[in-house]
């Protein structure tokens, strides 16, 4: 692989942010498809009618009312990115200082039995997750047009 990206992947940071795409990018897919397929189709034919090209079509209109679409499925990558384990052991290991992430140190300390540390740290994955899903959901009200509530 190293032939392929230049750089080894294996226990490397850019091995990590490849893997970390593969594996997460069906949890980003759904949240921007729905995104982009909430645009009135009018609002495409109206960018083209004023003169519009179709990549100035995606930056002025389409991004900016799919943008909240977007952010969701970033925020969903990054919850599931944090917790991930298996793929992070495996390509990234645990170097510190260079792949070691959350997950890892969390078994660390479960196996060194410390679990009062691995408490902590997981309370800390818990309470980003619940608010990258809770900001996942604010965004689907404000995309639905509601503010402030289902």
């Amino acid at each position: 692989m190293k032939s392929v990206f230049g750089v080894p992947l294996v226990f490397s940071f850019p091995g990590i942010l490849v893997a970390s795409v593969i594996i997460n990018l069906p949890f980003a897919v759904q949240p921007i498809q729905r995104a982009f397929e909430g645009i009135a189709p009018n609002v495409r034919e109206a960018a083209f009618v004023s003169g519009l090209s179709p990549l100035q079509t995606m930056r002025y209109v389409e991004l900016p009312l799919a943008w909240p679409g977007i952010v969701s499925a970033l925020a969903l990558v990054m919850a599931h990115t944090l917790g991930e384990f298996g793929t992070i052991l495996m390509i990234g290991g645990s170097i510190p200082g260079e792949t070691r992430v959350l997950s890892i140190a969390i078994y660390d300390r479960v196996q060194a039995f410390r679990s009062d540390d691995a408490a902590v740290m997981s309370a800390a994955l818990l309470a980003f997750s619940l608010v990258a899903i809770a900001l996942v959901h604010v965004l689907a009200r404000v995309r639905r047009g509601d503010p402030h509530g289902p």
